[in-house]
């Protein structure tokens, strides 16, 4: 099992930037996990950000192109997503997530059934 707690979120004016940060722990020794963002705001559908390989290779939505960024420490087990330029419709409630043994190629971004594990979420209020 791979717990995931984000942390980071909070308010911001338009133009601003958050950094995200997403503690992985339990299982995660030797496991080749991809890992990825997610947002969902109220009344919508959930969506994907972003995702990172295992092997680093990392892959956005067209909307966060350019001014979003998913790395990891792995000596940590930290995934963050650093978020520049904000816009009032990135606010939304931002989730990490991970999966074992998975690899995508290229501009795939990963469905959220993919994923088998999900943290509790971080908020993101983008004020114009």
């Amino acid at each position: 099992q791979v717990q995931l707690v984000e942390s980071g979120g909070g308010s911001v004016q338009a133009g601003g930037s958050l950094r995200l940060s997403c503690a992985a722990s339990g299982q995660t020794y030797g496991r080749y996990l991809m890992m990825g963002w997610f947002r969902q705001d109220p009344g919508k559908e959930r969506e994907g950000v972003a995702r990172i390989n295992y092997d680093g290779s990392t892959n956005y939505a067209d909307s966060v192109k350019g001014r979003f960024t998913i790395s990891k420490d792995n000596a940590k087990n930290i995934l963050y997503l650093q978020m520049n330029s904000l816009k009032p419709e990135d606010t939304a409630m931002y989730q990490c997530a991970a999966v074992e043994g998975v690899y995508y190629n290229g501009n795939l971004l990963p469905k959220e059934f993919v994923y088998r594990y999900w943290g509790q979420g971080t908020q993101v209020t983008v004020s114009s």
